[in-house]
């Protein structure tokens, strides 16, 4: 099989085995395995099928550029992932969307900080990690790769909306009242606030933190030098 057709073969496969098992076979599969044994195949699968994209990918051969890389694009994309490991540091505490036992008792409480600007921080810092890479590697592969990430992330967002409605009923129903899908809808309609956006501190200082680990360790493990890195030392 050609480079090209291998990493659209394991793309597909990668997202429709998440889909699949998200969806119509979770039920059945869970109803047999237990939820735990669930989850633990769920993992298995995830992983075996990221790593066939990651090597698909690492096998393509070199590709020129589609458009050029300079400074102002190398900080904009350093933004946009800084930004994006803020929304992901703020939904690892207080997030109805993941499947923690507080999640009813999550959902009452008044959107704020990542949560204010999407219901989906964790998906969306996902997808906007994804962009950023096609930014800075502007090659057929690299957008291939990001367009499965993106789509993956923002298809299983609009899933777990639905699955969160039945599995939660009204309680979701009311976060999805007073919280947006797409980042800044409620502020831009002029429905909520701007201030309640601002970020809360273990948002802000973990992500400011995984942002600056997460850039120097690209550099450190012989991919291109990412973030403020690129200017500093």
């Amino acid at each position: 099989m050609q480079p090209m057709s291998l990493l659209i073969a394991t793309c597909v496969l990668f997202v429709g085995s998440h889909l699949m098992l998200s969806h119509p076979l979770r039920d059945g599969l869970a109803g047999r395995l237990g939820e735990r044994g669930f989850q633990i195949v769920y993992s298995i699968v995830a992983i075996a099928t990221f790593i066939m994209v990651v090597q698909a990918w690492r096998g393509m051969p070199p590709e020129p550029p589609l458009w050029v890389v300079d400074d102002p694009l190398w900080i904009l994309t350093s933004l946009i992932v800084l930004f994006a490991s803020i929304l992901f540091i703020g939904s690892l505490i207080g997030n109805p969307a993941l499947p923690a036992p507080g999640a009813a008792k999550a959902a009452q409480a008044a959107p704020r900080g990542v949560f204010a600007i999407t219901r989906h921080p964790m998906m969306w810092g996902f997808a906007l990690w994804a962009f950023a890479h096609v930014l800075v590697m502007p090659t057929t592969a690299q957008i291939i790769l990001s367009a499965t990430i993106i789509f993956l992330a923002l298809i299983g967002s609009a899933g777990q909306d639905a699955k969160k409605a039945r599995l939660m009923g009204g309680a979701w129903r009311q976060w999805a009242a007073r919280t947006s899908f797409v980042p800044y809808a409620r502020q831009v309609g002029g429905v909520t606030p701007w201030a309640d956006t601002i970020p809360r501190p273990h948002a802000l200082l973990g992500g400011i933190i995984l942002w600056l680990v997460a850039t120097w360790a690209h550099g450190a493990l012989g991919y291109m030098v990412a973030g403020i890195w690129r200017w500093v030392g």
